[in-house]
């Protein structure tokens, strides 16, 4: 079959994996995104050389709207910036804590043991603030931007979980205080903050269970 096109192509890729073979490898990632827990005591213990750009590699070839790839990964290690995020961090979450948020909001996070305090935004010997890119004197008006930056997201935290990191989403509200933790620019809007190490050797996680395949799956 033959279309006229008015932009280049190149030959699609292609991954011929026999189907039992097809079947064990998508099982045994599963197996391994199953062991993946939100940390939030974290070593000191440093990320190997090149872990976290492999992984922001991997997540820049996440799909998105027009092919513009509206997303920055800031990665911060200087201590001295982790201890101005983390300070601008919890003078959001407390204003969060004790003002803002819902009584509802606030009994649905009781299991897991959260409040406005925020060590592992120095702990953790990284930290990503990933960015959405919006419309700038250098960049384009992006489209499906939420959309794009969360499956870009996705693929870095498999990636990092599948390098045996420990990460965590942490998401404070406003979020504005980043652009200038991280010396961007207006365009970039601050999306996820995602501190990434090794867990604590005394770290714990909330006993908790994920809705089973059959819960979240509808078959038609």
């Amino acid at each position: 079959m033959s279309t006229q096109r008015q932009y280049p192509v190149v030959p699609a890729p292609r991954f011929d994996v026999p189907a039992a073979e097809a079947a064990r490898r998508a099982e045994a990632f599963a197996d391994t995104m199953a062991l993946r827990r939100t940390v939030r005591d974290f070593s000191a213990r440093p990320v190997p050389p090149g872990v976290i750009e492999h992984a922001i590699r991997a997540a820049a070839t996440a799909p998105s709207g027009a092919n513009l790839q509206p997303w920055r990964f800031a990665v911060i290690t200087d201590p001295e910036r982790k201890k101005r995020l983390r300070a601008a961090a919890e003078e959001e979450e407390r204003e969060f804590y004790e003002r803002r948020a819902s009584q509802e909001w606030l009994d649905a996070l009781a299991p897991l043991g959260t409040d406005w305090r925020k060590p592992f935004l120095e702990d953790a010997p990284a930290v990503i603030v990933v960015f959405e890119v919006h419309k700038g004197p250098e960049t384009p008006r992006p489209y499906y931007v939420k959309e794009s930056v969360g499956i870009a997201v996705g693929f870095l935290l498999a990636g990092l979980h599948q390098a045996g990191l420990a990460t965590l989403t942490h998401t404070p509200s406003p979020m504005r205080f980043l652009n200038e933790v991280c010396d961007r620019p207006q365009e970039e809007r601050a999306y996820v903050v995602i501190p990434v190490g090794y867990p604590a050797d005394e770290a714990m996680v909330p006993d908790i269970t994920r809705k089973p395949v059959d819960e979240v799956v509808v078959r038609m």
